[in-house]
């Protein structure tokens, strides 16, 4: 046999208490960013308000029914206050206190007479249901934005309570569920309440997923990634080439000249400027599909695709130009960094990429050899325009 209503409430209000004390235990270890803290707190007082509703007829129908539905829209608010600080959009708070209280309003100036327990199981479901869409639309840009794919489940599970919700607003506008006694025999509405307590258990594993799958992202983006300038690492480049197939591509090998005086002279922060500048400088002139990759020191890869010879050496000297003009505007430097480029190109499969880079460093040190600050093209005797 079901249980009855106010007992789902109790089970309801349980699980959001334990629920909530975790994940604010967690918040207080400090490994955690802070959505820990207000999804607890929002699972606390989705707690609270579950554990006022079943006290209904056993203490003032203002605490039960008017605290109880209040604190429990607050918690859904919060819900997606929680979910929104997870996707590092933090809602300023005062729009969310301010979201609580028109919410809330209606609440309290709903009549309270048995008549009027449809109306407000309509009221609060809606809400509800409004909340719940909020949640899975951020959800979905938190899958676009970030590949988290985890972040599906949790759109999946708040589309199901949001659909659950709009059932519920529809049976209480019918009449179909509240009446005299909202605890009443009403085999859907217990069903449903039952439901709530699967879906909140799974709600916080998303959200446990979700954290799991972001900082193995972020691992391995460190592992992939120099820290400095934020180009690819030896490994990273490694792990991209595979991808690239049979794909023509074009390689510069590129060398900032004079960069040990500049370190002599002016200290490594000044070097670590500069080697800055020339990536944010390079990643405004390549593609984004193109790769950049630090081999060590003073010395960038730059992989383009499907890129001709000519193409690559007219891109390696438009990185070299504006690197040119962009250290210019550093006044306080007496050593002038330059770029010497190594270009070479393969029409056919990136397959042999170590003979490629054999060709792209035998350009640069020849670019090197003839007063470096200049870009040389694997074949070419000529200087390349």
């Amino acid at each position: 046999m079901l249980l009855d209503l106010r007992t789902i409430y109790f089970i309801v209000a349980v699980s959001c208490f334990v629920l909530g004390i975790l994940q604010l235990a967690a918040y207080t270890t400090g490994r955690f960013e802070r959505w820990p803290l207000w999804w607890g707190l929002s699972n606390l007082l989705v707690g609270v308000g579950s554990f006022l509703v079943a006290l209904r007829d056993l203490v003032p129908y203002s605490v039960s029914i008017d605290g109880g539905n209040v604190v429990t829209i607050a918690g859904y608010v919060l819900m997606l206050f929680a979910v929104r600080t997870f996707s590092r959009r933090a809602l300023d708070q005062r729009y969310f206190w301010l979201a609580i209280l028109l919410a809330s309003v209606p609440v309290v100036l709903i009549v309270s007479e048995p008549s009027a327990v449809s109306a407000r199981l309509l009221y609060v479901s809606v809400i509800c249901c409004l909340c719940d869409l909020a949640v899975a639309r951020e959800a979905i840009s938190i899958v676009r934005r970030e590949r988290l794919y985890s972040a599906a489940l949790l759109v999946g599970l708040y589309i199901c309570t949001a659909g659950i919700f709009a059932v519920r607003s529809i049976l209480a506008a019918t009449g179909e569920i509240g009446g005299p006694d909202p605890f009443g025999s009403s085999a859907i509405h217990s069903w449903m309440a039952v439901s709530a307590v699967a879906f909140i258990m799974l709600r916080s594993m998303a959200m446990v997923l979700m954290a799991a799958e972001r900082s193995r992202n972020q691992l391995t983006e460190l592992a992939h990634h120099d820290p400095l300038t934020g180009a690819l690492n030896r490994g990273g480049l490694a792990q991209h080439l595979p991808v690239l197939g049979s794909l023509p591509i074009s390689l510069l090998i590129i060398d900032i000249d004079h960069f040990k005086q500049l370190n002599d002279r002016h200290g490594h922060a000044a070097g670590d400027d500069i080697l800055r500048l020339f990536a944010s400088v390079s990643r405004g002139i390549m593609r984004s599909d193109d790769l950049l990759a630090r081999q060590g020191g003073d010395e960038f890869l730059a992989v383009l695709k499907n890129v001709s010879q000519e193409g690559a050496a007219a891109i390696a000297e438009r990185i070299r130009l504006a690197f040119a003009a962009a250290v210019l505007q550093r006044p306080d430097l007496a050593v002038f960094p330059t770029l010497s480029i190594g270009v070479a190109a393969r029409a056919e499969s990136c397959g042999d990429f170590e003979r490629l880079m054999h060709e792209a460093d035998e350009a640069l040190y020849r670019s090197k050899r003839e007063g470096r600050n200049r870009v040389d093209v694997f074949g070419e005797n000529q200087q390349a325009a």
